[in-house]
């Protein structure tokens, strides 16, 4: 998917798409400019993305679709932001009205004309109401801001530099795809860093073996880790440890599995005793089994907040919210942001996963 901001172009022809992707495979929609001022367009590849909508506003585009690779049905929306506050204040309305509208997971990206942070604009100490409005929008639309890796700002004129282009998804679309990230690309003669939002996950190497608090609450965990490790017999104890993460998955796997899964089919069977009661059927038994039903379930609920809380390593858990969602999406961001996806060495800045790696060994 490619969003184009600024094309000053009143009209977009089929004949124009593969100049700029490459070949004329490929869908789009644009808006056009008010003369030399504006104007949108988006490109996608049509193997990959299979629009189903599209809806325009003199500063927005908006097109809904499916992803056809993990078949996700979303709503991708590039926008162009307004100067004036009172224009910004319309144009974040109308972006509300349409993501109602489409009831997706949505992605906005593009040139909001907007900071977030004093420190996203050299020289501020204060933030200007429309920002503060911004930052209300986006806190009302439950989005998350994702950050670039390897620059500070993104636009450029002069002395002045701010980050006012990025990239806002849905929690629905952090939980597809948890590994999203953002980096710029070269400026070359536009004022505006190009940014590029990545989803594919690179491999890190093994990772550490990690036990899970909420492995503790199952009955047959700590029964399963003695005769286990009594099978190991005289090992070396590193060995050993080794050689128990293979049972250790097994374990999770059987006994785990899917959280959501195990508690939707608890629910589902609480919900038919629920509609016998309704229908007239209860007695000892059925209350009986109702009450084992649902301390089973909650159980399970307890298990899948202490993973996601470990996961998330959240400072604050005992004063907020106990929302499975919240967590899920600390995990992803400090995974994210953890990441080091370049290394300034010697002056030169180094992207290789592989050199990386050696030149902090080596450090």
């Amino acid at each position: 998917m490619l969003g184009l901001v600024e094309t000053k172009r009143q009209v977009v022809t089929k004949y124009d798409i593969p100049k700029i992707w490459g070949n004329s495979c490929a869908g789009w929609d644009f808006v056009e400019s008010n003369g030399t001022f504006g104007g949108l367009l988006l490109i996608w590849d049509d193997d990959f993305f299979k629009i189903r909508n599209s809806q325009k506003g003199e500063r927005w585009l908006c097109v809904e679709g499916e992803l056809v690779k993990y078949n996700f049905y979303c709503a991708f929306i590039l926008v162009y932001g307004a100067h004036a506050r009172d224009e910004k204040l319309v144009v974040w309305e109308e972006l509300s009205y349409i993501v109602g509208l489409c009831q997706v997971p949505c992605c906005f990206m593009g040139d909001f004309n907007e900071i977030l942070q004093v420190e996203e604009r050299r020289g501020t100490d204060s933030l200007p109401l429309s920002a503060e409005d911004f930052k209300n929008w986006i806190h009302d639309m439950g989005v998350v801001d994702l950050p670039i890796t390897d620059r500070k700002f993104t636009w450029f004129r002069g002395r002045s530099c701010s980050r006012i282009d990025r990239v806002l998804v849905s929690l629905e679309w952090l939980e597809k795809f948890p590994d999203t990230r953002l980096h710029g690309g070269p400026r070359g003669l536009s004022d505006h860093c190009p940014i590029i939002a990545e989803g594919r996950r690179q491999r890190d190497g093994p990772r550490p073996f990690r036990s899970l608090d909420s492995w503790f609450t199952h009955e047959d965990f700590l029964r399963m880790v003695k005769e286990e490790w009594r099978g190991l017999g005289e090992a070396q104890f590193t060995d050993k440890l080794k050689d128990m993460t293979g049972p250790l998955g097994r374990w999770y796997k059987d006994k785990f599995g899917d959280l959501d899964r195990k508690i939707m089919k608890f629910e589902e069977e609480i919900k038919k005793i629920d509609d016998a009661v309704g229908d007239g059927v209860h007695d000892g038994t059925v209350e009986a089994r109702r009450k084992a039903l649902v301390t089973c379930c909650e159980k399970w609920y307890v298990r899948k907040e202490l993973h996601w809380k470990q996961m998330s390593r959240s400072r604050h858990v005992k004063d907020i919210d106990k929302n499975t969602r919240y967590f899920h999406n600390l995990a992803s961001a400090r995974r994210r942001n953890n990441r080091i996806d370049a290394l300034l060495i010697n002056g030169r800045l180094i992207r290789s996963q592989a050199r990386i790696k050696i030149e902090i060994r080596d450090f």
